[in-house]
């Protein structure tokens, strides 16, 4: 693909940045790539270049991470690349982008499932028991109906975090013992030494997934929202995607 053709295809979908995957490294952008490795620091790994369609810019992926550079690599622009006239943060659109998942293949078996009403409005959430913000997350959700959640107990916040997820999935009944928990501040039972548990499977997802702190909030159409969302701002999102049910 030439190097116009891939600038167009960088500015069409609604005047997003489609994935840089889209066209072929050009021989520039290599170029860049490799005079601008060395300047990041010891053992960072640049995923790919992409020469952007403003002020001539190359976009640098390192992870779930945009930086921008010259040609030549002798400056980091780090921050947002923002549209002045339309207000469209573009460094947005495409870290939004790197960071969709396939929802359809996260282990459900592997998280405690909550039901109300007709459950057609699904997400998928990691939180740590430990964290403020989940608990007032969950308090949001008790008050919400015809929504599936699938939680993922995401331990990265304390030591204890990992012992507080075993118990509540170790428990009779997981889903009361995690509200009783997150809402209520009443510790489940202390679980067996021999309870098998999806702690070390779930941490090493997220990790995987790039979640780097608790909640994280997972729609079906791979999309994902870090931190806190109130019930209106769900209630928005869920009718924009059209919420489709996870059997």
């Amino acid at each position: 693909m030439k190097l116009t053709q891939c600038v167009a295809s960088l500015t069409m979908i609604a005047g997003l940045l489609v994935s840089g995957a889209v066209c072929a490294e050009t021989p520039q952008e290599a170029a860049v790539k490799k005079l601008v490795e060395p300047k990041l620091g010891e053992g960072v790994k640049v995923d790919s270049v992409v020469k952007t369609p403003y002020s001539g810019l190359f976009e640098v992926r390192i992870g779930g991470d945009v930086i921008y550079t010259d040609d030549k690599a002798q400056f980091l622009f780090v921050g947002n690349v923002v549209d002045a006239k339309t207000g469209m943060n573009y460094t947005k659109a495409r870290i939004d982008e790197f960071n969709k998942i396939k929802f359809a293949d996260l282990p459900f078996d592997q998280a405690l499932k909550m039901v109300k009403g007709d459950g057609k409005r699904v997400i998928a959430v990691f939180e740590d028991p430990n964290c403020g913000y989940c608990k007032r997350f969950r308090k949001t959700l008790a008050g919400m109906n015809n929504i599936t959640v699938y939680t993922f107990m995401y331990n990265i916040l304390a030591d204890d975090s990992a012992v507080k997820s075993k118990n509540i999935w170790c428990s009779a009944d997981r889903n009361k013992a995690w509200d009783d928990w997150m809402i209520n501040g009443k510790a489940a039972p202390v679980a067996a030494a021999n309870c098998v548990n999806p702690n070390e499977k779930i941490l090493a997802l997220g990790q995987k997934l790039n979640v780097r702190g608790t909640p994280a909030i997972f729609f079906t159409d791979g999309t994902r929202y870090p931190g806190v969302m109130d019930a209106k701002a769900l209630e928005e999102r869920f009718a924009s995607i059209g919420a489709p049910k996870v059997n």
